[in-house]
């Protein structure tokens, strides 16, 4: 099991964010990611179908030999973790939106929070809003379409600005001085969101602290590789070669779940 990989999945090229954080952290391990793209995005699918996906997609991690998998996103976290537990044996790694570190690190007594309609819906999203936040103003915001824009590879265009502009303007209207990404797509909107935003707002998502996490469960179950760690990339459609070489991936393989 030591030298098993780890299972990294998203609904699309959002999760490499997450990655990125692995590999800094985890740079010996394994890693098998999987992009749902074939059902992108999440954030306006039930429940239901949310938790059929993840389920699908941890059984083919598992098929494969994964030792630990990372879900990669936040709906997919905030509507089925729960169930991925109960279900599987392996240990599994979420994503919350980090309201926490903000809520602790705010002068103004409010932040904000840019996340998908699933994810903002979600029980656990309000569990957390509520045990972390309890004496600051929490602001959320769908972000509309977002996720398209970054899996079309449109994350630094006017479009893109005007998107954050429309979707931000309510949020700004309040003195926020921490805004948390509340989706794995979201940071690498980060250029443009810093084009938008006021100077003392500071940008927070999650991806170190997953990567810490998935790194102390590693090491409390005995299972921290020590070798040249390889990474292999999956699709659930047909690869646009074009959008994954923005990212520095040029070789993916299209898996039918």
């Amino acid at each position: 099991m030591r030298n098993s990989p780890i299972g990294v999945f998203d609904s699309g090229v959002g999760g490499l964010s997450v990655l990125h954080a692995l590999r800094e952290l985890l740079p010996n391990e394994d890693i098998i990611y999987v992009a749902d793209q074939a059902f992108t995005p999440y954030g306006k699918r039930s429940k239901s179908e949310i938790q059929k996906r993840s389920a699908a997609i941890s059984e083919w991690l598992i098929e494969q030999g994964c030792k630990l998998i990372v879900v990669a996103c936040n709906t997919a976290t905030t509507n089925a973790i729960a169930q991925l537990r109960e279900s599987f044996q392996v240990p599994f790694v979420g994503i919350e939106p980090a309201i926490k570190p903000a809520a602790l690190g705010s002068k103004t007594g409010v932040v904000g929070v840019l996340a998908t309609e699933g994810t903002l819906s979600s029980e656990l999203f309000q569990t957390t809003a509520q045990d972390h936040a309890k004496d600051i103003e929490v602001v959320s915001q769908i972000g509309h379409g977002l996720v398209a824009l970054v899996e079309s590879g449109n994350a630094t265009s006017l479009e893109a600005e005007m998107q954050l502009q429309n979707d931000l303007a309510p949020m700004l209207e309040k003195p926020i001085d921490h805004l948390v990404l509340g989706c794995t797509h979201y940071p690498f909107l980060r250029e443009t969101l810093q084009r938008i935003l006021p100077k003392n707002v500071t940008i927070v998502d999650c991806s170190d602290a997953v990567a810490k996490q998935t790194h102390r469960l590693l090491k409390q179950h005995l299972l921290l590789q020590n070798s040249t760690g390889n990474t292999s990339y999956h699709s659930t459609t047909t690869p646009n070669k074009t959008l994954w070489q923005l990212f520095g991936v040029t070789d993916v393989t299209q898996i039918n779940i």
